[in-house]
């Protein structure tokens, strides 16, 4: 599909899925030609959307990616979810000589001495994971919300991927977080302890840490870094990380 049929098909999308709720707007998506993936970080957003995925029985794949370094908590509502739902979360792991490779250079908590570091760990534990998740995609599902930061604010329901080559689908674009709180509370979703603890936003254990009162949802997020738009890599192309140049597999 080309630059332009991509970019096209996207804002027909963005206008169809903004009518709808969220079960409309994924099974609408699990209704079209091509493989979906939902990827889930466990976070109280994502499980709104594997709830969804799994009472409605869509044809969607769910998959996580399994960085190595999440919290007990996390990994332990991956079972409790597919449990729940009945539903199998397949999960990605980043490649042991990547991470060999990491190590080498920086050291196994390196990411905290520099953004370059931090950059090149979401890089192999990340980015590269996600790069298998999305082989063969034509729609990638996550848990945006234009409340969650200042670069989020203008998330649409579907834009166009160019990098990955597919169309982002971002179903709870408009939720806000209290609307979020009052969906899990009705349908009895399980989510993650650590939210009740000061968590609103769950990474890696090592790089996340509780907010204080008046933060912003994702303050705890690489918390040693004073960008105010720090990201992984994941959703914002500026933030890419740098991939080691000797770990294996495409840079």
């Amino acid at each position: 599909m080309t630059t332009q049929s991509l970019e096209a098909k996207a804002q027909a999308l963005n206008e169809e899925l903004e009518a709808l709720d969220l079960a409309g707007r994924l099974a609408h998506i699990a209704g079209l030609d091509g493989r979906a993936v939902f990827t889930t970080s466990l976070g109280i957003e994502d499980q709104v959307i594997t709830a969804a995925i799994g009472t409605n029985r869509l044809d969607i794949d769910v998959v996580t990616l399994a960085t190595g370094r999440l919290f007990n908590e996390t990994v332990a509502l991956i079972d409790e979810t597919e449990e729940t739902y009945g539903i199998a979360i397949r999960r990605f792991h980043p490649e042991k000589a990547d991470i060999e490779a990491y190590v080498a250079q920086y050291g196994m908590n390196g990411f905290y001495e520099s953004v370059e570091a931090r950059h090149a760990c979401c890089g192999v534990r990340k980015l590269k994971p996600l790069a298998r998740a999305l082989e063969e995609a034509s729609y990638w599902i996550t848990g945006l919300r234009r409340g969650q930061s200042g670069n989020r604010a203008t998330t649409p329901f579907a834009e166009a991927d160019l990098e990955r080559g597919l169309i982002k689908i971002n179903p709870l674009a408009d939720w806000d977080i209290e609307a979020i709180h009052a969906h899990v509370a009705a349908e009895a979703i399980p989510v993650n302890p650590l939210h009740n603890r000061g968590y609103p936003s769950i990474g890696c254990e090592p790089c996340t840490r509780a907010i204080k009162p008046g933060e912003p949802e994702r303050a705890g997020r690489w918390w040693w870094e004073n960008d105010e738009k720090r990201e992984c890599g994941l959703h914002v192309a500026d933030a890419a990380s740098s991939i080691i140049p000797n770990a294996s597999g495409a840079a």
